[in-house]
């Protein structure tokens, strides 16, 4: 059995890497394609370096555009792999251009896709991220899915349920194969903040830094919670660039409590949310890992693909509403938060079950 690996963005990496090591146990003959959607050299590489991933087979090198641009442009190049590589399967991870776009190509050349975090759903068509869940889901063959409610979405859209598979979050896989070695680099020392004293924010969703006055009224919010808790802020170049577009950076610099720092690699970043007392995000992937590390989590959006994180984790869905924020703040902080639990096979196993679940398929065929 022959399979292509797609990674195109940062969070792809820690999805892929256990089914990466999963495969060459089991012997699997695979490619691992980068197709440089989101391609910094210097990151990338300590990701690979990180995670203990390969380099890439190929990286396609498409970088930034505009949606329809990528999009085009990782299909022409991607439809060349698949062309001289032949694969028996396509396997695609998450909800980035490149997942969508990769699915298409694999589809149309009458190559078998899997999609590994399947049938997330936000309900929002106004996030990119949907639109690419929602088409590669109609074309995947295989579908891993993180939690029966993507199961039950999936479902409702008329996907057969033999095409659907309950096996767990490679993420969670990901992060158990790497907590340990996080936990030596000590990252909040460089920050001077003490463990369980510290928030951590992460910022960068188009809604909430792309305008303004929404990033200033953000601004405003975090200027009330870091007069009771440090906030450590590694700062998106797209949240950065806007900062300086819109005149806001030196409002935020002038605020005593929150520390600005440069985006951090995948092991320093985990060690710092991991030892905080909560985490402030409009991230897909953060909510996950908090509710396995039982980590308050306060989602600033107004909807989650993942909201098996707000009904059985950590998670408190607040948008950018000032007085849910301060809410879900002051419970924290005087009561310590949800008493959530880890969900069903969120256990670092997935990556063993979806391989399992391949080479069956392989069989059958």
């Amino acid at each position: 059995m022959k399979v292509i690996n797609i990674v195109g963005a940062r969070p792809n990496f820690m999805k892929i890497n256990p089914l990466v090591r999963e495969m060459k146990r089991q012997q699997v003959d695979q490619l691992l394609v980068h197709t440089g959607q989101h391609y910094d050299q210097a990151m990338s590489e300590s990701f690979f370096q990180e995670l203990g991933i390969p380099e890439p087979d190929i990286n396609l090198e498409v970088g930034s555009a505009s949606h329809a641009v990528q999009t085009a442009e990782i299909m022409k190049r991607f439809e060349q792999v698949c062309l001289s590589e032949h694969p028996d399967m396509v396997l695609v991870v998450g909800d980035v251009n490149s997942t969508a776009a990769c699915s298409l190509v694999a589809t149309k050349l009458g190559i078998a896709v899997a999609h590994v975090e399947a049938g997330l759903r936000s309900r929002d068509r106004s996030m990119p991220e949907e639109i690419n869940r929602l088409v590669t889901d109609v074309l995947a063959d295989l579908l891993f899915t993180t939690s029966r409610d993507a199961d039950a979405n999936l479902l409702q859209e008329g996907i057969p349920a033999e095409k659907i598979h309950f096996v767990g979050n490679t993420m969670i896989d990901s992060l158990l194969l790497q907590l340990d070695r996080a936990k030596e680099r000590h990252t909040h020392r460089r920050f001077q903040v003490e463990p369980g004293q510290y928030a951590v924010l992460t910022l960068h969703r188009p809604a909430n830094v792309d305008e303004a006055d929404q990033l200033e009224y953000i601004i405003g919010t975090l200027a009330l919670v870091q007069e009771q808790l440090p906030i450590v802020f590694p700062v998106h170049p797209r949240t950065a660039a806007n900062l300086k577009r819109f005149g806001l950076e030196e409002k935020l610099r002038n605020l005593p409590g929150v520390i600005m720092a440069e985006p951090l690699s995948y092991l320093d970043f985990m060690d710092l949310y991991h030892r905080s007392r909560l985490v402030l995000t409009d991230s897909g992937g953060i909510q996950e890992e908090t509710t396995y590390l039982q980590i308050p989590c306060i989602t600033l959006r107004e909807n989650t693909e993942r909201p098996i994180t707000v009904t059985e984790g950590t998670n408190y869905l607040t948008g950018t509403n000032r007085e849910q924020i301060l809410n879900a703040f002051d419970e924290i902080m005087s009561k310590g938060g949800k008493q959530g639990r880890i969900p069903e096979y969120w256990d670092g196993k997935a990556a063993m079950r979806i391989v399992k679940i391949l080479l069956e398929q392989k069989r059958r065929d």
